[in-house]
């Protein structure tokens, strides 16, 4: 057998299979071996709720039904996807100088074992533990992040999807899309080619331009103007929303899109996200195009967990509602109107990790902190959106707090280059924040 088509083996951590309850079928082709030690980590999830609880169970039930068809020990060959899994109770701790109580160092020392006694394989650790990795790189034990879900991001584009370029085009083009509001695709003479739904800021040598957005084969005028729209609210006078920016007038164009239902929406702290998707929200409700607002994120705190919460759950989640309500009381200047929302059950708010088996119609589902959660999380989340309902993802890719994820293998990320050529989805990255001179300065230089 050739040293290219060899089998290798990997050791999967428990973070892999909490991460990815499918993540089995996407080392095709190779051998996976599981510590005992590891099984025994994923048993304690398995009463747990959320996403780490079903998937922990999942991994169970899947294990379960492979001792239908051989021994685990010896290891079972699956031939759909070309792999044979195993379980290991080999351990060796010579020459490591770990603490037996410590159950990463358990898998380092299976890794150890299987290298000595295995020199013909290549033997590699994956992991989603950062630490673990440090660790077994300091003993010379291979170790790699598990790179489904983001490695085509990280090789084939050099930067993240913006959801809007600038094209340099010749004064007849301007004209052209100005007189008619939409000309074709080919007409621009491009050599790449632009996603559905990407928007275009259209300039000539001299200065003049022009917004425009790719719409099947067209390119079609966008009037910056026409994204304004006003809010009447209940007990409140109008009041009017303007883009401050052309990436917010984008982002209001999506907003508005009825044959988009889903939107994502990245950018600097303070640079109109929430804000623009709340007010949007609120105009549909208020056409009656809509009936609720769904509200959901990741319950992930920033720094040390402030513990439990007691209350009903509106209570629970108030810490991390703050952002809706502080554009209300920004907006309007009390909290008359949201109250009366939430009281009509016209606001929800649905936890992340107990939003499985519901199914919202009619509604705008705001998906706060999106940065936070892992793409099987959000595609739980999107999953859930039913007829006449649009979901809209929120997020700061630079602004982490979930372990084990970054800035290319987060959900947000994943989903925004996974669908980016969609007709259904579209995306804008903002990069001016108005939140203050301040925030400006600290989100440029402490990045």
């Amino acid at each position: 057998m050739s040293e290219k088509n060899k089998r290798k083996k990997f050791i999967i951590d428990t973070s892999v299979l909490l991460y990815d309850a499918s993540c089995m079928k996407n080392f095709r082709g190779n051998d996976i071996i599981l510590p005992l030690i590891v099984l025994e980590e994923i048993d304690k999830f398995k009463s747990k709720e959320g996403i780490l609880g079903e998937n922990a169970r999942e991994m169970n039930r899947f294990l379960d039904e492979l001792r239908m068809h051989g021994s685990l020990s010896n290891g079972i060959y699956i031939k759909e996807h070309d792999i044979n899994i195993s379980v290991s109770l080999n351990y060796d701790f010579d020459n490591l100088l770990f603490i037996k109580e410590n159950n990463d160092n358990w898998i380092i020392a299976c890794a150890n074992w299987h290298i000595k006694n295995d020199e013909q394989s290549t033997i590699k650790i994956i992991t989603k533990d950062i630490n673990l990795r440090v660790k077994c790189d300091s003993v010379n034990i291979k170790a790699d992040d598990y790179f489904a879900d983001y490695i085509n991001i990280k090789k084939e584009q050099d930067g993240l999807y913006q959801g809007h370029i600038e094209v340099t085009v010749d004064i007849d083009i301007i004209n052209s899309l100005y007189k008619n509001h939409s000309l074709r695709v080919e007409h621009l003479e491009l050599d790449y080619d632009l996603y559905e739904n990407q928007f275009l800021t259209l300039k000539t040598e001299f200065g003049q331009s022009a917004l425009a957005v790719r719409k099947n084969k067209d390119i079609v005028l966008i009037q910056s103007k026409s994204e304004t729209f006003k809010t009447g609210i209940i007990y409140h006078s109008s009041e009017t929303i303007t883009p401050k920016n052309k990436e917010q007038s984008f982002a209001l164009h999506l907003l508005k899109d009825e044959s988009i239902p889903l939107v994502t929406l990245t950018g600097v702290p303070g640079s109109g996200k929430t804000f623009l998707t709340l007010m949007s929200a609120l105009n549909e409700i208020e056409h009656k195009r809509k009936n609720r607002i769904i509200f959901t994120r990741p319950i992930q705190t920033v720094g040390k967990d402030i513990g439990f919460l007691p209350g009903t759950l509106n209570e629970k989640m108030a810490p991390w509602l703050a952002p809706i309500v502080d554009n209300f009381r920004n907006q309007f200047g009390d909290l008359s109107y949201f109250e009366l929302m939430m009281e009509k059950g016209i606001i929800d708010v649905a936890p992340l990790s107990y939003i499985r088996g519901r199914s919202f119609n009619d509604s705008i589902i705001i998906v706060d902190e999106a940065q936070n959660a892992t793409v099987h999380e959000l595609k739980t989340v999107i999953t859930r959106t039913g007829k006449n309902s649009k979901i809209v993802l929120l997020g700061d890719v630079e602004q982490i707090d979930l372990p084990y994820v970054n800035k290319f293998s987060n959900g947000l990320t994943i989903i925004i280059e996974k669908l980016k050529d969609a007709h259904l989805t579209g995306h804008i990255n903002f990069t001016k924040g108005y939140r203050s001179e301040l925030a400006n300065l600290v989100a440029e230089k402490l990045n």
